[in-house]
């Protein structure tokens, strides 16, 4: 298994700082008085010439801290990464592709009801699946971390499949208000793209109406796949379903130089929020920040 990376843009710096490694000369090791004299090693050779690299403004600092250290007494050549393992040389340690991470494999969540009895949520039977379709600002659903697109595969120990909405809302709704036991896989629907401002702050690409209609040629967003006629769910892992543009391009502005887009293809996107008034999506989802 290859290496991992969040992005296109970490896989080609990651490529050619491998290239840069393998072709420089390993410099002999120094005897211990005149190592301490001397300045600190550098792991990696100068990355002066990618500062510019695909558009993106980078730092040779930056990425040289991005990546994995090796540890003095090696080959001062990056080693090859092992199998699986996530390289971010130009993303680093980024929140928000942490926040919007899509996690493979089921949880169990515990959830409670309010003291009118309410749980904050709204659920909608697609494809004889069960499917988070609202989680409303401040309610136990949203404590708990439930989002949008969540598949719920059972309900207080009983399977969900083929179940229909008006069932499922039954189901919550007769259960203990001290404690409903939730299967959950993470937003099976949806996928994350990792992507770079440029030097002038854009990823490149238009939405309107929240959908994505155009990506530059050329960009970030179309080098890392984002297509057209998807939605937008999260920026970084914030919700933003239901917000006007002009709010959406708000966060996105303030999102820094790494944007991780939570998307939905169009003709699911509808499916989900069938019934659900525009008001609703904007006033009562939660579009909170959620914790890591």
């Amino acid at each position: 298994m290859a290496a991992l990376y969040p992005s296109l843009e970490d896989l080609k710096v990651d490529q050619t700082i491998q290239a840069q490694a393998r072709v420089a000369p390993r410099m002999p090791f120094l005897p211990i008085q005149e190592r301490a004299a001397s300045q600190p090693s550098v792991l990696y050779p100068n990355l002066a010439e990618l500062e510019n690299y695909m558009g993106l403004s980078l730092s040779s600092q930056e990425v040289q801290q991005n990546l994995p250290q090796i540890l003095e007494g090696t080959s001062t050549a990056a080693s090859d990464p092992s199998p699986g393992q996530v390289l971010a040389p130009v993303s680093g340690n980024s929140l928000g592709t942490r926040r919007a991470e899509i996690k493979p494999g089921v949880r169990e969540i515990h959830l409670c009801k309010d003291e009118r009895g309410k749980t904050g949520l709204r659920l909608r039977a697609i494809d004889k699946g069960l499917f988070v379709q609202l989680v409303q600002a401040s309610t136990p659903a949203s404590l708990v971390g439930l989002r949008f697109g969540d598949q719920i595969l059972q309900i207080d120990g009983r399977d969900c499949a083929g179940w229909s909405t008006d069932k499922a809302h039954r189901a919550v709704k007769k259960a203990s208000a001290e404690k409903i036991v939730m299967v959950v896989r993470d937003r099976p629907f949806q996928r994350t793209v990792t992507m770079h401002k440029d030097s002038t702050g854009h990823a490149g690409f238009v939405i309107k109406k929240g959908k994505v209609v155009s990506v530059v040629k050329g960009s970030s967003a179309a080098r890392n796949g984002l297509l057209t006629n998807h939605y937008l769910c999260e920026v970084n892992g914030q919700n933003v379903i239901g917000l006007k543009d002009k709010d959406v391009r708000e966060i996105l502005a303030m999102a820094g130089n790494v944007v991780t887009l939570t998307v939905i293809p169009t003709v699911i996107y509808e499916h989900m929020i069938k019934k659900l008034s525009p008001t609703l999506l904007h006033h009562t989802m939660d579009h909170s920040i959620p914790d890591v």
